[in-house]
């Protein structure tokens, strides 16, 4: 596994889709699954912080504090 902050937003999207499949097979042992949920937790929250860094770089935020679309 690598380093989840060297990911870029699409590969750990497609780990963290691997994750749910295997999780969902109901195939591995509890030990296994755990690991993977860990995983897949870190990736989520990867992904999210990468969505809203996205987000920032798109919105601006107004004198008065509201977030409005960059035109």
């Amino acid at each position: 596994m690598s380093d989840i902050n060297e990911l870029s937003f699409e590969a750990a999207y497609t780990e963290l889709e691997s994750i749910i499949t295997k999780l969902e097979s109901g195939e591995i042992p509890l030990d296994e699954s755990v690991t993977l949920f860990e995983r897949g937790r870190q990736l989520s929250e990867w992904c999210q912080s990468l969505l809203d860094k996205a987000e920032l770089r798109v919105n601006q935020l107004s004198p008065d504090g509201r977030v409005e679309p960059l035109e």
